[in-house]
């Protein structure tokens, strides 16, 4: 978060294609750890029943950014401070933030719940019991080495749904404003605003599907939906776009149902692969954001061409529509809806002062 925020600053001062080359690709080394990082930290936390809630409420920090970041930038890219144009004070703005809480990150939060003073001693050691059954229960598989994720069979197709459905998440990320302000027709300032509605339909829709899931202890089903919502949204988005007003709602659908659905995405690896999830994650979300770049730029690239946005929707679509069925093959594990707490662990839970909105326990032999 620290040098993050540092080269997000650095960018703001820059003056020539080179240093922009060079700071960028630097910002997206900074980058790259911070988002699989939080996933594992959050299982040291969350039990699995209340993973997809946990992540879709850290995730819920992208479209609120989005909701609040839009219009801000529309009033920013209209301003010129000290000799810097809006478009540098966005970099600097959004830097120091992430430099702030950065340093208190180090000294508030802790590792583990073990580790957590700040938590009450029932609940520290409730939270503590339950993630070592886990763990144990998880360890009986064998692990996965990093090459064999290369040809596992489920690892391969959450890469290549990963990818899909990426290329279009991303797709629709970097053309919504455009597409936005074609079908409006207003300023920036304007487009801004306009642009804070889907999110904020993604913001509502994140929440109540890692909930949704959580309570149902399903995953493909609550990841394949709301892709084929996002791919129709696209679909009508791009058919109906002479009619400004149904465009923009099926915009809505798009950025809603190419979003909430992550969070459970996420979650697959623990649901189809056991205690080998960790090195699969780093594989396919390795690979799977490779999508983060092919998408924007086919669909730029096909808009071009065409001198239409159809075709570059129409394809985004058709790669949504490929990542929920790609979704839906994968195979789920025997037993993954039973946690085995191996007899010695028994005390351990029986000891634990439990929290009193907790006090449901299902031992299974």
């Amino acid at each position: 978060m620290v040098t993050w925020g540092l080269l997000a600053i650095g960018m703001g001062f820059i003056k020539t294609p080179m240093q922009f080359y060079v700071v960028r690709f630097f910002l997206g080394a900074a980058e790259a750890g911070f988002f699989p990082g939080i996933i594992v930290y959050l299982s040291h936390w969350f039990r699995y029943a209340d993973r997809a809630k946990a992540v879709a409420l850290f995730m819920a920090a992208i479209p609120i950014s989005n909701i609040l970041g839009s219009p801000l930038s529309g009033v920013l890219l209209g301003i010129n401070w000290l000799g810097l144009r809006g478009w540098s004070w966005l970099f600097i703005l959004e830097g120091v933030p992430a430099v702030i809480f950065g340093v208190v990150t180090i000294f508030y939060l802790t590792d583990r719940p073990k580790q957590a003073h700040w938590l009450p001693d029932d609940e520290r050691d409730w939270i503590t019991a339950e993630l070592e059954n886990e763990k144990k229960a998880k360890l009986q598989s064998n692990p996965l080495h990093i090459l064999a994720a290369f040809r596992h069979r489920e690892v391969l197709l959450l890469t290549l749904a990963y990818f899909l459905v990426v290329t279009s998440a991303y797709g629709l990320t970097f053309w919504l404003p455009t597409l936005m302000k074609n079908a409006s027709g207003y300023s920036n300032l304007g487009v801004g605003f306009i642009t804070a509605i889907p999110w904020s339909l993604a913001l509502l829709c994140m929440v109540l599907n890692g909930w949704s899931s959580d309570r149902t202890e399903e995953r493909r089903w609550h990841t394949a939906v709301p892709i084929i919502f996002g791919a129709l949204g696209l679909l009508f988005s791009a058919v109906l776009a002479q009619r400004p007003v149904i465009a923009i709602a099926m915009l809505c659908v798009a950025c809603a149902g190419l979003n909430c659905y992550l969070p459970v995405f996420l979650d697959l690896p623990t649901r189809f692969l056991a205690a080998q999830r960790r090195r699969p994650r780093s594989v396919y979300k390795s690979v799977g954001n490779l999508g983060g770049f092919f998408g924007p730029y086919i669909t730029g690239y096909i808009n071009t061409t065409t001198r239409s946005f159809y075709g570059g929707m129409i394809y985004l679509c058709c790669s949504a529509v490929a990542a929920s069925l790609v979704i839906l093959t994968l195979r789920q594990a025997r037993n993954s809806r039973r946690t085995i707490i191996p007899t010695e662990s028994l005390q351990l839970v029986k000891n634990a002062s439990e929290p009193t909105r907790h006090r449901k326990v299902v031992l299974t032999s």
